[in-house]
């Protein structure tokens, strides 16, 4: 034990830059990296070729090859099948033994009669032997991930790594670029972008988008697994609040396939992991029927890649128990199961499993499916009519506002959003970066606002960009400044760039937020490129509280991010975050302690990082559908939803209605938001505190492109025959209810039971509350 934690001392650090596609410019970081190094008095050598001088100039290093700061190792040069190929010399660089090594390309096979077969072997030894290194691959170039990116684009990588490889380096990155801009690249430097058909643009552009999903999702997976391992080090249970994880109870019976379909589905668009439990009589042998399902489920587990299990249980309370055990311990958030079709006295008699489900929960929502018999007459799965709807009559005749909208459209600039997982991830030098880039193609860029907080490495990137002098503001005897947007549109450049998107201007402002500000500026035909942490997105404001325990105030409504044509991550990782702290490169020295002892914890940087990629993956997953009519990663949703959010001031209001929109967003479904109260609700002293309250949730739904609407409080024993009526107006396809958290349930339980009795013939999601309970 004793010698092995020695040797673990001893060993080298590994960095890993993973690129989202080839070009997407690891080499370039790489670079960038090894002489931020050199910087800090580190002996850095390239293990692989010296980048060539195109890439020094990409960098931002205008020197010469022969004046370069790091040293190449000459590699060792051998052939195959008429093309040359180059190892890494190991001995040769430990003859150096310098502190960072740069490797590019780490899925290379070394020739046959290497003594290691691959160079990843040839790093683990570097490491071993206390060298630190820095290494490249492509994300396509991992085991499982070539497996998706041959079948779904065709790319085959000739080397590829093992799925664990990520899992021995000390820190992984991920190097994102958008398709728009990385197409941009490749296609710089050659004779003609003419030869290229659209037909061919766009499917480049789709290969691309499916390559950086999967790059996303597949980091996304990685920060999981570190999160998992600090939460149980620390001993927690219970959802993280980054990711999903769906449980379908499946019996043995003719509608168990249909209860596992939709909870794939629901699985795919959440991208959630899929569990499965089918409860079992003990002792009891099953009828030759019930047989041919377990076959059935069994051979759909392993289809769908789920996690099944049987669980022997007797009655219905010991199946609540067991599932709200199993949830606490595997992390659950959601439980999909179908509809009772109990009368009230056989729940009485027999006991219900929704109704103990509902008494028992917290953390984990419950979704009900929609028992269609009642309505329709039997269980259908949801298909798909005519994609006539979607789609324009090709002899219609084109209106005068519609060549009006698209002429609109074109004239309007554009939108690039760089999205961060928490303060000091890099993204405002990342933009001032971009900006260079654009001036030096003579484009005409102005920094609009720019918050260096006090970073002398953000201020240095400003370069010769011109900075636009801020507005100075009167307030309450004071002197603020805020972005001067009139001058702006007066100058009216080509480009500006502007900080936190999310910032609340001064009152007395002609617009109070900062984003109204760059929607203004875009609708004068000038682009921006802006930045935005991923605490700040409206509809994750709830999911940050949960991973957190910290309400931003500060937020984005989606719909802007919606329309920008390009959002991208920089990916930092959390030990990153913590060091440029300590050094003082985020806040300053009197606020370190306490920043890094609350928010800016591992598990909370962490969560976001995870959030903030899931997010960029949500995004990209988007586009393609919107690009291709058609779903990917996330699966088809074959039918038409309308989602209906049924709110009371007793269980916050403002978390069921972005809930409901990301879930409307992601079906592409109309969200109708009713506040309908249970009498008496207007208690004494409360009047003005509710009535500010559900103004405030009237303008998120407004804000989140919802509609709202208000009933008179109707009397306990009507509010749930009120409520499936009034969704039942509006054509929902699924409601969606808050359940108070346990100390405070007692009193909802009758109303939520009834609600679930009467809308047995569409969804229902009830939502778990967990404000009572603390999250660490």
């Amino acid at each position: 034990m004793i010698l092995r934690m020695l040797e673990q001392m001893k060993r080298g650090r590994l960095r890993i830059l993973m690129a989202v596609a080839s070009g997407a410019g690891k080499t370039t970081q790489l670079l960038l990296e090894g002489v931020n190094c050199t910087k800090q008095g580190l002996d850095v050598v390239y293990g692989t070729v010296l980048p060539t001088q195109e890439i020094w100039n990409e960098a931002g290093l205008h020197v010469g090859i022969d004046s370069s700061p790091i040293q190449a190792i000459p590699m060792i040069a051998w052939q195959r099948d008429g093309q040359d190929r180059y190892d890494i010399d190991v001995e040769a660089i430990t003859v150096r033994m310098p502190d960072v090594v740069l490797i590019d390309g780490l899925a290379h096979r070394n020739r046959p009669e290497a003594l290691r077969s691959t160079r990843q072997e040839d790093v683990r030894e570097l490491l071993k032997r206390g060298m630190n290194v820095i290494a490249t691959m492509n994300a396509y170039e991992e085991e499982s991930v070539q497996a998706a990116a041959k079948k779904m684009t065709g790319v085959v990588s000739e080397w590829t790594i093992p799925s664990e490889a990520l899992k021995e380096a000390d820190e992984v990155r991920l190097l994102d670029v958008s398709a728009e801009s990385l197409m941009e690249r490749r296609m710089q430097g050659q004779f003609s972008r003419a030869k290229h058909s659209r037909k061919h643009r766009a499917e480049e552009r789709s290969r691309i988008s499916i390559l950086r999903e999967l790059a996303l999702r597949t980091m996304a997976e990685h920060v999981n697994g570190s999160l998992e391992q600090h939460r149980n080090e620390m001993g927690l249970t219970g959802p993280s609040g980054a990711s999903e994880r769906i449980l379908v109870l499946a019996q043995y019976g003719w509608n168990g396939s249909i209860h596992i379909r939709r909870g794939q589905q629901i699985a795919k668009r959440l991208n959630g992991e899929l569990y499965i439990v089918t409860f079992v009589q003990p002792d009891m042998e099953l009828t030759t029927e019930q047989a041919a399902f377990r076959r059935s489920l069994k051979k759909m587990a392993m289809k769908t890649e789920a996690v099944w299990e049987e669980i022997p249980s007797r009655t219905r309370h010991d199946m609540a128990s067991a599932l709200a055990e199993y949830a606490k311990m595997h992390g659950i958030t959601r439980f999909v199961l179908g509809h009772s079709r109990q009368t009230r006295w056989q729940e009485l008699l027999k006991g219900s499993l929704i109704g103990a489900l509902l008494k028992r929960i917290e953390l984990t929502d419950l979704f009900l499916i929609a028992d269609h018999s009642i309505a329709e007459g039997e269980r259908i799965l949801p298909a798909r009519l005519s994609g006539a709807a979607e789609a324009e009559t090709p002899f219609k005749r084109v209106t005068e506002q519609r060549v009006q909208e698209k002429a609109a459209g074109l004239k309007r600039g554009k939108l690039k959003v760089i999205i961060g997982a928490a303060p000091g991830v890099g993204i405002t030098y990342h933009r001032l970066q971009e900006g260079n880039r654009l001036r030096e193609q003579g484009v005409d860029v102005v920094i609009g606002l720019l918050e260096t907080h006090g970073r002398a490495e953000t201020a240095g990137q400003v370069g010769g960009l011109p900075v636009i002098p801020r507005k100075r503001i009167a307030y309450n005897g004071k002197m603020l400044e805020e972005m001067d947007t009139e001058e702006l549109l007066r100058i009216h450049a080509e480009v500006v760039l502007v900080d936190e998107l999310a910032h609340t201007n001064v009152p007395g402002s002609i617009r109070a937020k900062r984003y109204e500000d760059v929607l203004c500026l875009l609708e004068a035909g000038i682009s921006v490129v802006t930045t935005v942490n991923v605490q700040h997105i409206e509809s994750l404001n709830d999911a940050v509280e949960h991973v957190t325990g910290v309400r931003v105030r500060e937020t984005v409504p989606d719909i802007v991010l919606r329309q920008a044509r390009e959002i991208q991550l920089i990916d930092v990782t959390p030990q990153t975050i913590q060091e440029r702290m300590r050094a003082g490169l985020i806040y300053k020295a009197d606020k370190v302690d306490q920043a890094l002892s609350n928010f800016f914890r591992t598990p909370n940087l962490i969560g976001l990082r995870e959030l903030a990629l899931r997010e960029v993956a949500d995004d990209v997953d988007e586009r393609l559908e919107s690009w291709e009519r058609r779903a990917l990663f996330r699966g088809p949703w074959r039918r038409q939803e309308v989602i209906f959010v049924c709110i009371d001031s007793d269980v916050r209001p403002e978390r069921l209605v972005r809930h409901g929109f990301r879930i409307a967003h992601r079906l592409k479904a109309p969200m109708h938001v009713v506040h309908l109260p249970i009498a008496p609700w207007r208690r004494r002293g409360k009047t003005a505190d509710i009535e500010k309250e559900m103004a405030a949730v009237q303008a998120l739904t407004e804000r989140l492109g919802g509609t709202y609407q208000e009933y008179e409080a109707v009397a306990r024993r009507r509010w749930a025959s009120t409520a499936v009526y009034v969704a039942d107006q509006l054509r929902a396809s699924q409601i969606i209810v808050g359940m108070p958290s346990r100390v405070r349930r007692l009193g909802r339980l009758g109303a939520m039971k009834a609600l679930v009795r009467h809308a047995r013939h569409m969804d229902v999601l009830v939502l778990s509350e967990w404000e009572d309970l603390r999250v660490r």
